[in-house]
This record gives structure tokens, C-alpha cells and sequence, in this order.
């Protein structure tokens, strides 16, 4: 279902006011590629691009093409871990967020496999 305009102008409107609203929305994009949902994680991060920086601060950050990084997050987008990471890296620069990554040891549940 695509987004109403007013629902992302209002979106961009708080990502701009509110520096902990932007990071939110970075981090949930992040925290969903880490889970695996590509489809969905590349949405997010192209509402989250449009709502804090927009893609032509990302362009130059990068030095990849603005058509190419809307591609690479499009709904057929199929980015490179080079070009992913170097949009994500520009992006928390330019939105002045960071993001960490933290590893825990998963319980047999969680891991959801048969006990040996």
C-alpha cells in the first residue's frame, strides 16, 4: 500500500525537528535487513533517505548516481554490500546518527532446532 503524501511530509517533518525520531527510523530499517527482510528493509530506508537527508546529499557523499541509489532501494533494488554500506555509512552521517550492532548467543528455542 503505498503512502499517502501527508503521511510522509509529516514523517519528514518530525525526522527534521527530532534527532531521536530520525535515528529511529534508521535503526528500524537497519534492525529489519539484519532480520532478513530485505523487501521491506529497502522501503524503509528509502522513506527514511527521503525523510531526514534525501538522496541527493547521499549522491554525494557516495559519488554513486541518485538514480542508482533510488534503484538500489527501490522494490527490484538488489544493492551491492559495497553501495549498501557506503549509503547507510553516508546516511547516519548526514542524519548525525550512529548505529551499533550487538551480538548475543541465541538460546535452542530461539534458534528453533530440534535438540541432538
Amino acid at each position: 500500500m503505498a503512502l499517502s503524501r501527508s503521511f510522509r511530509e509529516t514523517v519528514a517533518d518530525r525526522a527534521r525537528r527530532d534527532p531521536a525520531f530520525a535515528a529511529a527510523l534508521v535503526e528500524e530499517a537497519l534492525q529489519t535487513m539484519i532480520e532478513g527482510d530485505f523487501e521491506t528493509a529497502r522501503a524503509m530506508l528509502r522513506d527514511c533517505i527521503n525523510a531526514t537527508v534525501g538522496f541527493d546529499a547521499i549522491s554525494r557523499e557516495t559519488h554513486i548516481a541518485t538514480k542508482s541509489l533510488m534503484r538500489m532501494v527501490g522494490p527490484k533494488g538488489n544493492p551491492t554490500a559495497t553501495h549498501l554500506f557506503a549509503m547507510v555509512g553516508a546516511l547516519q552521517k548526514r542524519a548525525g546518527v550512529v548505529a551499533h550492532v550487538q551480538v548475543e548467543v541465541a538460546s535452542q528455542r530461539e534458534l528453533e532446532l530440534e535438540p541432538a
